[in-house]
């Protein structure tokens, strides 16, 4: 199981905390100061996804990173309700312990979507948010028929999280991830890994697909409006480039910038172009904090 030897050797982990909020205990980790960024990672990942990018933007901004529920170090969500607007009411609930009112949120993949169902929800009140290959409209129609059967089968295998994290290995990883299209690197490979080793980790992320409601994010989408930018590597697998394009058409205050030669995990590949992407966006919202 992840441990306290786990997260003494996860990256950046100087910044790390752990705090009640919601009937959830969060892994966080919190790091700079200025103007208050929340980064909210994809599924199945954790704040080591944001290893690179953490420590730049930290050199302007105060960054909150959390692990999601029943991901990595944070426990499971009351009930097991691993559906989107419980996830932003969970994440909603942190930042009112945390006593922080973001001014921008980054998001990635999934992450982004629980972002623009905060903003919706009025769950917080940014002046902008980055989604960094945005898992923000359906998969496709065949997606709603393999995720209710996901959940049917965690319904009626419950041991299904630990017969998988029993049998992915290095290699496996290396593959899933190379099939995102992203070169992630050997220590990104690791973690990953031990991840996936975890049954715990492996069930939130997998009820987190499962229950996942991306069309409600779909017709909600137009009423957003707070600046959007899209950030889109043209070499993402997993979401097409042209998913975030048909975003900006959907949205009033849309804005698409790609991230050429990246993959799924861009912000992994080459943190310092993502960071650099998010801090020309913050200085058009004048949040750009002072360099230090």
């Amino acid at each position: 199981m992840l441990g306290e030897e786990d997260i003494r050797e996860w990256p950046n982990r100087a910044a790390g905390l752990r705090i009640a909020a919601g009937g959830i205990d969060w892994h966080v980790q919190r790091a700079g100061r200025g103007p208050c960024i929340l980064l909210l990672h994809g599924t199945g990942a954790s704040t080591h996804s944001w290893r690179g990018l953490l420590p730049i933007l930290a050199e302007r901004f105060d960054v909150i990173a959390p692990d999601l529920p029943g991901h990595a170090f944070t426990s499971p969500p009351p009930g097991g309700d691993h559906s989107m607007p419980a996830f932003a009411k969970a994440v909603a609930a942190l930042l009112d312990r945390l006593g922080a009112e973001p001014v921008l949120g980054v998001g990635h993949s999934a992450g982004a979507a629980v972002l623009a169902r905060m903003a919706l929800d009025g769950a917080v009140h940014p002046k902008g948010l980055v989604a960094i290959n945005g898992a923000l409209l359906p998969f496709g129609p065949y997606a709603g028929s393999l995720f209710s059967g996901l959940a049917r089968m965690i319904a009626m295998a419950p041991l299904l999280p630990s017969i998988v994290a029993r049998f992915v290995d290095a290699g496996t990883v290396r593959r899933l991830l190379a099939d995102t299209g992203s070169k992630v690197d050997a220590e990104g490979l690791r973690l990953y890994a031990r991840l996936f080793s975890e049954p715990s980790h492996v069930a939130a992320t997998l009820r987190m697909m499962a229950m996942w409601d991306l069309e409600a994010l779909k017709r909600d989408l137009p009423g957003l409006d707070a600046p959007f930018l899209l950030l889109a590597g043209t070499g993402d697998r997993t979401i097409p480039p042209d998913v975030s394009a048909r975003v900006r058409d959907m949205i009033p205050h849309g804005r698409l910038e790609a991230l050429p030669g990246l993959g799924h995990l861009a912000h992994e590949e080459d943190p310092e172009s993502t960071a650099a992407a998010v801090i020309a966006f913050a200085t058009t919202l004048g949040l750009s904090g002072d360099a230090r």
